[in-house]
């Protein structure tokens, strides 16, 4: 009967181990256990979540960049473009202001040119006249100096 006794209360004890052990140890622990697989879970998949975010990101970027490029090329394009129509404009306007230049230029020659011939008509016909005085012996009246100035200019 000793051994019953012994064998009954090492069996109870026992039950009150496992009973003490999953009420304070095993639940506890458990959740513990639970809580941490779940962290882990939730870790797993946020890390899963910013490699999605960070290939999004870098498709974004990559596009962003392509973008970017395109637009930086068709700036310079058309920065090229204005450069060459201010280029093209500043020849018209040195080539329309050479004519203008070469224009006023001939007009002045002509004048010149016009002034000089009537500087020398009037001394042509005041040689013509001195030299006709000289041979009339007689001097020549305004009257008379105009009329063969007139048509010595028209013979001229």
């Amino acid at each position: 009967m000793n051994i019953n006794i012994t064998l009954v209360a090492q069996i109870l004890a026992f039950t009150i181990l496992v009973w003490l052990v999953s009420k304070y140890l095993w639940t506890p622990l458990s959740a513990l256990m639970e809580a941490r697989r779940q962290k882990i879970a939730d870790g797993l998949s946020a890390s899963e979540r910013g490699k999605h975010e960070l290939k999004l990101a870098q498709e974004r970027s990559t596009e962003l960049l392509r973008e970017t490029k395109e637009k930086a090329n068709d700036i310079i394009a058309q920065a090229n473009a204005r450069s060459n129509q201010i280029l093209e404009d500043a020849r018209v306007n040195a080539k329309a202001e050479a004519e203008r230049i070469v224009a006023q230029a001939s007009a002045e020659i002509d004048r010149e040119v016009n002034r000089a011939k009537d500087v020398l008509r009037t001394q042509v016909s005041a040689i013509a006249v001195t030299g006709a005085e000289r041979i009339l012996k007689r001097e020549v009246t305004t009257k008379d100096h105009e009329a063969a100035l007139a048509d010595l200019i028209a013979h001229i």
